[in-house]
């Protein structure tokens, strides 16, 4: 019986493999005419990939009238670090403005969309609250509303879809990593969650935006999927996108991911207190022009081999207990950390010592609340 029922379960995974679904942008029928014979502006990145090369290279050839780019965090090519400033250019590739939504403009201003009639939005996301494409959806959302610009969101796969979890966003915090109300890992895809945002009215006026959405093809939240471009420049395989949800959080202690060593968001590491076996040094790098502890040699746990997915709040807690067995402090950001939990009771509920099952149990049932608020929006099985 066993032995039928793994039979079966393989032949489902083959019927569906990742490499059968068709993203959004390698089905042009289906949003080219949305855009003859309009003004469009693409907020797009290096991810913005189709079949025969990058969207803008597509749209241009099909004689679209793309007037310009709007660049998330990362700007256009993916080359900016994490937080670093994206600058308004020139595209030396294309010849198109790049206008930055990542500098002293999260959002695009009136001026930015006055020669615009609609947008496309194509941005590979992976799944969390705090990655921050989806915040600039948000903002591209409400300023097309605001402005009377349509807009186009041309999905991709959720690489870690398959998982709801982790505190949802309270109202006292809301940062650039946790625009909307959404649990830390939310299990949506940018469509879906580009619906949602205009349906539950998160932004001004979301009764007036004019809203397309393509879905990807072929595609389960649950199916395993390998992205073909790294989505930013500290996630640069598929180890680490599976451990960015669990991993983020880290970033507002003391401890290292990873940043500025050959596995970002593959280990977590520190100088004095030692969390595993490897020992590697922190370097500035394109990717991580100062990363936390540079020049110092990390005792690190190396988690490239481990099983870890969605939110691992254990890993979190345990590697906090070390601290304290150490007389070490973990919290050296704790309001940046309470950002990314979207709350502070995660971090005051660690601080009183509270086990993994106890913790997890408090954000329960805003999170089945959730799971209920999203269905009418959700496009896959």
């Amino acid at each position: 019986m066993k032995a039928r029922q793994a039979l079966i379960l393989l032949l489902a995974v083959i019927a569906i493999p990742a490499q059968a679904i068709r993203v959004a942008a390698e089905q042009p029928a289906k949003y080219l005419p949305l855009l003859k014979n309009k003004r469009v502006a693409a907020v797009v990145n290096q991810t913005s990939q189709a079949t025969d090369g990058h969207l803008v290279d597509f749209l241009l050839s099909e004689n679209i009238n793309l007037i310009k780019v709007m660049a998330p965090e990362h700007g256009f090519r993916g080359k900016q670090a994490a937080g670093e400033t994206v600058i308004d250019n020139i595209d030396t590739q294309t010849g198109l403005p790049v206008v930055s939504l990542y500098g002293k403009n999260k959002k695009p201003s009136p001026d930015m969309l006055s020669d615009v009639d609609i947008l496309v939005f194509d941005v590979q996301d992976v799944g969390t609250r705090f990655y921050t494409y989806i915040s600039t959806l948000h903002y591209v959302m409400e300023a097309a509303a605001e402005n009377d610009v349509a807009v186009v969101v041309l999905d991709r796969p959720n690489p870690n879809g398959a998982f709801v979890d982790g505190p949802v966003r309270q109202p006292g915090f809301v940062s650039f990593v946790g625009v909307d109300p959404l649990p830390l890992l939310h299990g949506m895809t940018v469509a879906e969650l580009a619906l949602m945002i205009k349906g539950e009215e998160w932004i001004n006026q979301a009764d007036k935006l004019t809203l397309y959405t393509v879905a990807v093809e072929d595609y389960a939240r649950t199916m395993a999927v390998t992205l073909p471009v790294p989505p930013s420049p500290n996630l640069p395989n598929t180890t680490s996108v599976r451990l960015y949800p669990s991993l983020c959080l880290f970033e507002g202690t003391t401890v290292s991911v990873g940043r500025g060593t050959p596995y970002p968001f593959q280990i977590i590491g520190h100088d004095k207190v030692r969390l595993g076996d490897l020992t590697i040094t922190p370097e500035a790098s394109r990717a991580a022009p100062s990363p936390k502890l540079a020049g110092a040699e990390l005792i690190a746990l190396d988690l490239r081999q481990s099983t870890i997915k969605g939110f691992d709040i254990s890993l979190l807690i345990n590697t906090y207990q070390q601290f304290v067995s150490a007389g070490e402090t973990f919290f050296s950001h704790p309001d940046f950390f309470d950002k990314l939990a979207g709350t502070d009771a995660l971090r005051k509920a660690m601080l009183k010592g509270q086990d993994a099952a106890t913790i997890r149990q408090q954000w329960q049932p805003e999170l089945e609340a959730f799971k209920k608020r999203r269905t009418p929006y959700l496009l896959y099985r």
